[in-house]
């Protein structure tokens, strides 16, 4: 239960870069400065943090004795991932991008056969309620599919699928590489580095399609670093390094993200001042949290079966 409650914490403080990515859209900044600026504030911060303790080092050897795994992983983990993310909030509200991006819930679980070397097992109970948020996320999206053109329905999915198949792709493919050698601020900055070229290229392209970034821009990247890039990232990845041998548990930490989509919707209410979404998503918003909620209690059930296991083990 634990590795539930963290994660689903770690979704509050990233329920920031839906909010944050729309205001700025709306402001006419761009979705790749978004994107650039947020890694570019991430890794002095973590320089920072990371040596503190005097743990730069291991990373940089780490990095350089495994450069193309580093670089090929931390590119679909954290490029991939976030490049799609900003420029779906081009053309949907950030509750709605948040809620599209709960595929990779799923993705997640579909994900283990290719990347699991032992155990191979596709946790058919996790997916199955996963089904219960997939129903959510396209309910919500039948408001926004009858509100704009059919280019901007598939401008907002498409761009998501693959941000929602890269995250929990580079992301336990990060824990195979790093293993135990790494704690979970390290793997953080140790991806940041090795992505950079992917950010360093969307930063140039914004610059020269866009121009510089607005102070506001600036500011609200700033703020989204801190809150999804540094605290809603590490809680998700520390919550996922607690599970990380568990298909099943692994995947109740994943669905914890769907939290993201009812605190951006509260989040832009209170901030950008939007309304209520029609009946019809609030519906579907319900879905993804009863999914959710279900998970957990899974989780939990696995728990507790594990735990009896262990004891008649030990008698």
């Amino acid at each position: 239960m634990r590795p539930i409650l963290i994660g689903t914490l770690g979704a509050l403080f990233f329920s920031a870069a839906f909010i944050f990515n729309r205001s700025m859209e709306l402001e006419g900044g761009s979705w790749a400065w978004s994107a650039s600026l947020r890694f570019f504030f991430m890794l002095p911060m973590l320089l920072v943090i990371v040596g503190f303790n005097k743990n730069i080092k291991p990373v940089l050897i780490h990095i350089r004795n495994k450069p193309i795994p580093w670089i090929i992983w931390s590119t679909v983990g954290f490029g991939l991932f976030y490049a799609p993310l900003a420029f779906g909030t081009v053309y949907a509200p950030g509750w709605l991008v948040a809620a599209t991006f709960q595929l990779n819930i799923v993705a997640g679980s579909l994900l283990v056969p290719l990347i699991n070397k032992e155990n191979k097992r596709i946790p058919i109970q996790s997916i199955i309620i996963s089904i219960i948020i997939l129903i959510g996320v396209f309910t919500m999206q039948i408001e926004h599919a009858n509100a704009v053109p059919v280019i901007g329905v598939v401008l907002t999915i498409i761009p998501l699928l693959v941000s929602s198949v890269s995250y929990p792709l580079g992301n336990r493919k990060m824990m195979q590489v790093v293993k135990t050698d790494l704690n979970t601020f390290q793997r953080i900055l140790g991806m940041t580095i090795a992505s950079m070229p992917f950010w360093i290229v969307i930063g140039i392209y914004a610059l020269i399609s866009h121009g510089p970034p607005s102070y506001s821009q600036i500011g609200q990247t700033l703020i989204v670093a801190v809150s999804s890039g540094i605290i809603g990232t590490v809680l998700f990845f520390y919550a996922t390094e607690m599970v990380r041998n568990d298909n099943h548990k692994l995947a109740g930490v994943e669905a914890t993200s769907s939290g993201e989509v009812v605190f951006a919707l509260l989040g832009e209410m209170a901030i950008l001042g939007i309304f209520l979404p029609s009946f019809t998503s609030i519906i579907g918003m319900l879905l993804v949290v009863i999914g959710i909620i279900l998970h957990s209690l899974l989780s939990t059930i696995i728990d507790e079966k594990q735990l009896t296991k262990q004891k008649k083990i030990a008698n």
